[in-house]
């Protein structure tokens, strides 16, 4: 079978990114630059024919993404819970702690000037966060910082893909 389509079958299969090693591993091949060339061809093959999806790299890996222009038609159909959205307060702590992780909670905490316990835990249930260690100081608190699914929900191949600080304004 051609390269081309058993990544197109694997990607269309899976909802989590994948990188290329681990296709080359699936697909039996000791190098991934095959895989790769075999992405950048189905992407070449999509926009000639003016598919509506495209092969991403997020999160360290390639997914399989419908083009942004039909979002609204597939929210549609599958009636997005308007309670899974992030309130004001856990997007500013998500913030702080995708830019200062690993970071600890009383750090969260000082930046915001409030208790951030609740606003962590929901974030973890949304598996935005983890505890990525422990801080080497008296009761070796927890030490937080982003997912993989982080970079995925964000469109962010990586931390390094975040805006830089002094690129944000200040909210008026």
């Amino acid at each position: 079978m051609p390269l081309r389509q058993v990544v197109e079958a694997i990607l269309f299969s899976t909802d989590m990114p994948l990188s290329a090693g681990k296709l080359a591993q699936t697909v039996g091949l000791d190098s991934s630059k095959p895989v790769r060339d075999a992405v950048d061809e189905l992407n070449r093959d999509y926009a000639a024919r003016e598919a509506a999806y495209r092969i991403e790299e997020r999160a360290g890996g390639y997914q399989l993404l419908t083009l942004p222009q039909y979002s609204e038609y597939i929210q549609r159909l599958m009636k997005k819970k308007e309670e899974g959205r992030l309130t004001p307060a856990a997007l500013e702590t998500l913030a702080i702690i995708a830019y200062k992780q690993p970071i600890l909670r009383v750090d969260v905490e000082a930046i915001r000037g409030v208790a951030c316990g609740e606003v962590i835990r929901s974030l973890m249930e949304h598996n935005l966060v983890k505890i990525t260690g422990r801080a080497e100081e008296v009761g070796r608190p927890m030490l937080y910082g982003t997912t993989k699914h982080f970079l995925e929900v964000f469109g962010l191949g990586s931390l390094r893909d975040l805006p830089k600080a002094e690129q944000l304004k200040e909210p008026k």
